[in-house]
Formats: structure tokens, C-alpha cells, sequence
């Protein structure tokens, strides 16, 4: 198997996999063989549309409920979202023993891993794309999320 050629069939057949099970990523070494392929999700109007059901959770408790409050008040400009990129199950850490990756009003990084999406026995970190304060997160642990829903408001940091 270490002189076998991948083909331009093989190939398209496990970007297509990719596309229909919504991954973004996909590795696979076999005998000294090894391919990775990624792609990147679009990000058209879809997460706005999608997001418009993510404020349900929020009256199932009274606290989130009191903390995003304040966030209605403020300039519609004033909190950037993190999305879901995928369908799959929301974790807040790393396993049932760690502590969150975060918590509401602790600061983040760029690159902070901020929650793992399960999807297809995969665990995907879900990081922030700027620095802030984490505002609200909308999902709880080990609930199941949609491609587009609101996992997170992050309060960007000043410039």
C-alpha cells in the first residue's frame, strides 16, 4: 500500500463526505499515507437567520435570563457572537471532571478554547476569534447545538 496513489475520485469522494456530514476537518494515515483536508464553513446570512432561535434557552432560568438583561440595554454593536459551525453536542470542558473552559464575565484570548462541539465521535474546539469578556453563553452543558446557533457573547476588549 505504500506505492498506492490517492486519485482525484478518491479524493472528491471525501471532500463530498465532508460537505454531507458538515466536518470541517478530516485526517486520515494508513502504512505511511496521510491526507488531511479542510474546509471552511461559509459564513453568509445563514448563522443571522439560524440565530434568531437561540434566545430560547434563555427563560428555562432565571439567571442567564438577569445577566443578559444588561446586554439589551447596550449599543446593538456592543457584543460579538460565536456561533455554532456544526451540528453537535455542546460541552463546557474538556471532560466531566474538569472545571468550564470559561465562565460568564471571565476575560478571553483570541485563540482561548472556549467550548468542544461532539459531532460524529469527534471532539471540536469551538475558539474565540478576538479578545473580551465572555457576556452570556447560551447553550448548556451536554445539550445539543445547531449549525448557526449562538453559543457565546463576548464583549470585545477595547482597542
Amino acid at each position: 500500500m505504500n506505492n498506492k496513489k490517492i486519485d482525484y475520485e478518491e479524493i472528491t469522494k471525501l471532500v463530498s463526505f465532508l460537505e454531507e456530514k458538515h466536518l470541517t476537518h478530516f485526517e486520515l494515515e494508513v502504512e505511511g499515507f496521510k491526507i488531511k483536508i479542510s474546509r471552511a464553513l461559509p459564513q453568509v446570512a445563514a448563522p443571522a437567520a439560524v440565530a434568531v432561535p437561540a434566545p430560547a434557552p434563555q427563560p428555562e432560568s432565571a439567571q442567564p435570563a438577569a445577566q443578559a438583561s444588561p446586554a439589551a440595554g447596550e449599543a446593538p454593536g456592543a457584543f460579538h457572537y460565536i456561533t455554532s459551525p456544526m451540528v453537535g453536542t455542546f460541552y463546557r470542558a474538556p471532560d466531566p471532571t474538569s472545571p468550564s473552559f470559561v465562565e460568564i464575565g471571565e476575560e478571553v484570548k483570541k485563540s482561548q478554547t472556549l467550548c468542544i462541539i461532539e459531532a460524529m465521535k469527534l471532539m471540536n474546539e469551538i475558539e474565540s476569534d478576538l479578545d473580551g469578556i465572555v457576556a452570556e453563553i447560551y447553550v448548556e452543558n451536554g445539550k445539543p447545538v445547531e449549525y448557526g446557533q449562538r453559543l457565546f457573547a463576548i464583549r470585545p476588549a477595547a482597542a
